[in-house]
């Protein structure tokens, strides 16, 4: 948590954002490096260096909290996303799905007691938009071709319609390098994801 490497160091706010999603949505536990993460610190000792210019190791620090430059909204956003949903609260249930651009990375976690199911992609680039197209496999005669679903970014609150396995996704870093998508499939579907559990769906 107090290594500063090459990535926060040239990705800057992005960079951070983007380890936040990756920690809180692929484990079922994370921690982050409190104050110094929260604002984007990255700033090295010395070229080359993974150690904090000014580190709070060797002196008592006192942190604007209410800087600017503070992704504290987006942790307590990513903080109540997990609580929301069964499926972060594990390890379990995590399957990469795969994506036509190596720089997106894109995964599912399912929670099988309560049909929760959670679509995360992440631009690991900084610096540049990114785009894609995924094939989704969320298991055997979930996903045709013809099936229409939603999916709600949490992090956005922006709600899209999807049509089959294919779909494509696009992140500018500079606006948010990530989408933590609420899967909403038809009814008929959800007994294929394995539960007799009713899923939130469409009404």
């Amino acid at each position: 948590p107090d290594i500063l490497m090459d990535y926060l160091q040239e990705g800057g706010r992005p960079a951070f954002q983007a380890r936040l999603v990756l920690a809180a949505t692929l484990s079922g536990n994370y921690g982050i490096y409190g104050p110094a993460f929260e604002l984007c610190v990255n700033v090295p000792r010395e070229k080359g260096s993974e150690e904090y210019l000014n580190s709070e190791k060797y002196e008592i620090k006192h942190w604007d909290l209410d800087d600017p430059a503070s992704i504290k909204s987006v942790v307590a956003r990513i903080n109540t996303i997990r609580r929301e949903h069964p499926a972060l609260h594990r390890t379990q249930g995590l399957s990469f799905q795969h994506v036509d651009n190596d720089l997106l990375v894109a995964y599912s976690k399912h929670d099988i007691s309560t049909g929760d199911l959670i679509l995360t992609v992440v631009n690991i680039d900084p610096q540049y938009s990114q785009s894609g197209w995924m094939d989704l496999d969320f298991g055997e005669g979930v996903l045709d071709h013809d099936t229409v679903f939603h999916v709600h970014d949490l992090l956005s609150g922006a709600t899209y319609e999807w049509r089959g396995p294919r779909n494509y996704v696009a992140l500018d870093p500079n606006v948010m390098p990530a989408h933590v998508f609420e899967v909403v499939l038809p009814a008929s579907t959800v007994a294929s994801l394995g539960t007799d559990v009713d899923m939130r769906r469409n009404q």
